[in-house]
């Protein structure tokens, strides 16, 4: 049984600090010389990776809508393995989902699966004595869940937080730390950079994470919090590891690995950690493009995946970038594998908003004020490099741009309550659908099979594709007379635009 101090950090609701506390408590650890890891739970890749630059390892996603409630404490274990620390940030109030579904997705429910320790982060500036009935509340709700303890934000003076104490002390809660108003400043970067400052290596995101670990360091008393995770007992299984679910259908050991490339940048990808651990399992030589400066492919790429995580906000960037759109064209008219998930489906189009895309998809997109979030259970409408006719997946999709057409010829996906989406034509799989691989491996033994076979054999050929936004009848989208006003009718809430820093 492997044993991994661990602590969960959440809030009785959104806006009481806790992303600005969790990335904290990681950097002040590392600074200390600590090895800690950090997840967020949900579908949020931008928290996460600021999580990650934080304590100097990837940060990692744990979702069990995505990945299912048994893969939790084995992908914790597997992203923490020789840490001494694991610090694991809520998404939303500690008994909320995104699904509804508290009982089995929410920060509580996956801190159980954990079997770790809560420390609730509580926003206390309009707070006096009744921070003693909330915490109360929260903790006799699910008598079940471990609540360790408290961190207070926001707190007015050193009357204040001796008052605040005195309350808590009353009803037997310890209090980690208490930071000012003015601690925690919002000196992250604007979320609409979502993941790129930290895979991009942004000196502004790596300022402001240092910053965080300063005040928190300052304010939390961080030996007694790691006191609190030690006490977190053993989880008896064993570690996820990429390479069980590969072996099957892994690379020969003589048979030579396939380049494939991954969109990202110096410090990271816009793909889920597991998805470059599985393609290397399966035999694959993955490299890293950087779709906004790199004018090329990597010597030899045979295949290409664009993660989830790319930003819709940087299409001007994308479209500057010609000659590694010429580039990707030329990638997928040859029948060689692009896999490319949410904005990488944009970037994939002739156009987007009148900017020049790759033109690998016949298809035209615009980005609009409202944001589709939400989960989908997804049936696969082709066959294609990563997935078999009648599959079905969950994943998440957050966009705010649509594409006219909104599906191909072949379309990737199908889910209840929407029509069919995305785009399958040779070796090219590209939708706003963003599944979690560690869910679902087959995906990268898939293409990794493909990228290592010949393109000629393949039996999805059609006309070439064509190559800049004048695109005719030849290429992947619908037929002509189709590509009216694409609409999102998906079953999930469609909320405004996100702007500034997360405050979660």
């Amino acid at each position: 049984m492997t044993v991994v101090p661990r602590l969960v950090l959440s809030a009785p609701s959104s806006g009481h600090g806790k992303n600005a506390v969790a990335i904290g408590l990681l950097a002040a650890f590392a600074e200390q010389g600590l090895d800690a890891a950090g997840f967020k739970i949900g579908p949020d890749q931008v928290d996460a990776a600021y999580l990650g630059l934080a304590c100097g390892r990837p940060g990692r996603s744990l979702d069990a809508r995505l990945v299912g409630s048994e893969r939790l404490a084995p992908l914790l274990l597997h992203g923490a393995a020789d840490a001494d620390l694991a610090v694991v940030q809520g998404s939303m109030g500690l008994y909320d989902s995104l699904s509804g579904r508290g009982d089995t997705e929410s920060t509580a429910a996956v801190a159980t699966a954990l079997r770790s320790p809560v420390v609730l982060v509580v926003d206390v500036a309009a707070m006096g004595q009744s921070v003693a009935a909330l915490v109360h509340g929260f903790r006799a709700y699910d008598e079940q869940l471990w609540i360790g303890g408290v961190i207070l934000n926001r707190v007015a003076s050193s009357r204040h937080e001796a008052l605040l104490r005195e309350a808590l002390d009353d009803i037997g809660v310890p209090v980690y730390g208490a930071l000012r108003r003015q601690d925690l400043p919002p000196v992250l970067p604007s979320r609409r950079h979502a993941v790129v400052p930290v895979v991009t290596g942004a000196g502004e995101a790596t300022r402001a994470v240092r910053r965080l670990g300063e005040a928190v360091a300052a304010t939390v008393d961080l030996e007694r919090l790691l006191g609190l995770a030690r006490s977190a007992p053993a989880l008896g299984m064993p570690a996820w590891s990429p390479q069980p679910a590969a072996a099957g259908d892994a690379a020969a050991p003589d048979r030579p690995r396939p380049v494939i490339a991954v969109a990202g940048g110096p410090a990271g990808t816009f793909s889920h950690v597991e998805t470059v651990e599985l393609l290397r399992a399966a035999g694959a030589d993955v490299v890293t493009v950087n779709p906004f400066t790199d004018e090329a492919l990597p010597a030899g790429t045979r295949a290409l995946v664009v993660g989830g995580a790319l930003p819709e906000s940087y299409v001007e960037q994308l479209s500057a970038n010609r000659r590694l759109c010429i580039a990707v064209a030329e990638l997928a008219r040859t029948g060689r594998p692009v896999v490319a998930e949410g904005a990488g489906l944009l970037w994939l189009a002739r156009e987007v908003d009148g900017l020049p895309m790759c033109g690998v998809l016949d298809a035209i997109g615009s980005l609009r004020d409202g944001l589709v979030v939400g989960y989908r259970e997804a049936t696969a409408q082709s066959d294609s490099v990563i997935a078999v006719r009648g599959e079905v997946v969950v994943g998440h999709k957050e966009h705010q741009g649509v594409l006219s057409p909104r599906g191909g010829q072949r379309p990737a996906w199908s889910w209840a309550g929407g029509a069919p989406e995305g785009f399958v034509w040779r070796g090219v799989h590209a939708s706003q659908l963003v599944p979690h691989w560690a869910a679902y491996p087959h995906l990268a033994t898939r293409l990794v099979a493909a990228a290592a076979a010949d393109p000629d054999a393949a039996p999805n050929a059609v006309p070439a594709v064509v190559l800049g936004p004048s695109a005719g009848s030849g290429s992947p989208g619908a037929p002509s007379g189709s590509d009216g006003p694409a609409s999102e009718t998906d079953a999930g809430p469609v909320v405004s635009r996100l702007s500034g820093p997360t405050v979660e």
